[in-house]
């Protein structure tokens, strides 16, 4: 990980504290699965943090300070501040979340368990089947009890590679030159 935190040494404590508060209170953190023939075992791990809220004055206020991510308007007027690319989300979101915790009890814990799954993906860890298990079997426990809606789960992932055995073994496309993550 880059070490070098000058940027969020100069974040206000104060500020820091609202953006966490904000967060913990408006902001969510997920994981999903894309399908993908142009990756190891069919499936891409995408890692999101996302904020929503009808005025994007704060949402502005978290994207300076953190220094990634964009904002999207919806058609209905609700504003979102998003990050999901994974280079940002291990040098500036994890950080960040790092020296200002959360406060509730649900958030940290999927403050807890988005970290453990994109530890594994920085790791390359979930380009191996074990690894993808873990990564779902983690995924399993994000944002319990929400209404979640995933297109993609376990069984799902599962019953690929029932599909195609020979996936686990399979050759990069010549088209490409390495494996994506």
């Amino acid at each position: 990980m880059n070490q070098n935190h000058s940027w969020l040494n100069s974040i206000p404590q104060s500020i820091g504290h609202y953006i966490s508060g904000f967060v913990d209170g408006e902001g969510s953190f997920s994981v999903s699965l894309r399908k993908r023939d142009d990756h190891i075992l069919g499936w891409q791990v995408i890692l999101t943090v996302n904020v929503a809220q009808r005025d994007n004055t704060v949402l502005a206020l978290i994207k300076h300070h953190i220094g990634c991510g964009r904002l999207q308007e919806r058609k209905d007027g609700v504003w979102y501040y998003v990050v999901s690319n994974p280079n940002a989300i291990k040098e500036r979101i994890i950080p960040f979340f790092n020296k200002f915790p959360f406060l509730s009890s649900g958030k940290k814990k999927n403050f807890s368990i988005f970290s453990q799954v994109a530890d594994i993906v920085f790791n390359k860890e979930h380009l191996s089947n074990d690894g993808m298990m873990k990564v779902l079997k983690l995924r399993e426990k994000l944002n319990e009890g929400k209404g979640r809606k995933r297109k993609y789960d376990l069984i799902d992932y599962t019953n690929s590679l029932s599909e195609n055995p020979q996936r686990l073994y399979a050759r990069p496309n010549p088209r490409n030159r390495k494996w994506k993550i």
